[in-house]
């Protein structure tokens, strides 16, 4: 159960996304993705098990994010965008098997995100998908 303190700031966080962010979704993904970068740039690499929860902590941002717009464009774009920088964080999350099966977990749900869109936006998302899943 969540703490009422945290349900009132994920409602501020929404409205502000609603009134001043909905109208650029563009600008939006970008923002998301500059923090995205800024905070695996703080992960501590070293120590596999704080950067198990620092990568745990960015993808539950990401997925807040995701909510926010509702969008299946932004959901498989911003999905697709964490698997990368994880993929090319130089984190050995291969060696990690929940790591590894939470980096899957992620290709999955942007594959199905990716399914329930117009045809000519999945064939982009299709060929990124793919070269991550390799």
């Amino acid at each position: 159960m969540c703490a009422p303190y945290q349900i009132q700031k994920e409602n501020k966080e929404l409205l502000n996304y609603l009134l001043f962010e909905s109208h650029d979704e563009h600008a939006y993904i970008e923002a998301v993705k500059k923090e995205i970068d800024e905070q695996f740039t703080e992960i501590n690499s070293s120590n596999l098990y704080f950067a198990k929860k620092s990568i745990r902590k960015i993808l539950r941002i990401t997925n807040k994010h995701i909510k926010y717009t509702a969008s299946k464009e932004t959901e498989a774009g911003l999905l697709l965008y964490f698997c990368s920088v994880l993929k090319n964080s130089g984190i050995p999350f291969q060696k990690s098997a929940a790591l590894n099966n939470l980096y899957h977990a992620q290709l999955k749900k942007a594959g199905k995100a990716i399914d329930t869109m117009h045809e000519d936006l999945q064939y982009d998302y299709q060929k990124e998908l793919d070269k991550l899943s390799q």
